[in-house]
């Protein structure tokens, strides 16, 4: 079981970047998969996750109306649309899945 997240980088504030986090040897609809992330200094957070099943969702008040979180069962993938980002979502972004697998980060960075 593995999990690899994707398309971090260095944007300007405003920008958009899409994450995906991609899994190997399990289906992303055997878990609720979530998205964490950690700024330095700080603790990780929470950023948003996609249920499995029904694929309901959820997200931190921080990122509401700007992250979109979606699924792709045949892809096993788990996207996180990221559109207007600002600086304090600078921060190292990992995936979940079930709490229980990890992947490494990928590291989004949003300054000008």
């Amino acid at each position: 079981v593995q999990l690899q997240a994707y398309g971090g980088g260095l944007v300007q504030p405003g920008d958009s970047l899409r994450l995906s986090c991609t899994a190997s040897g399990f289906s992303v609809d055997d878990y609720a998969v979530g998205w964490f992330r950690q700024a330095p200094g700080k603790e990780r957070e929470g950023v948003s996750c996609i249920s499995r099943g029904d694929g309901g969702t959820a997200y931190a008040d921080s990122v509401k109306g700007r992250f979109t979180i979606s699924r792709d069962n045949a892809k096993r993938t788990v996207d996180l649309q990221m559109n207007n980002v600002k600086p304090e979502d600078t921060a190292v972004y990992y995936c979940s899945a079930g709490g229980v697998y990890w992947g490494p980060g990928t590291l989004v960075t949003v300054s000008s």
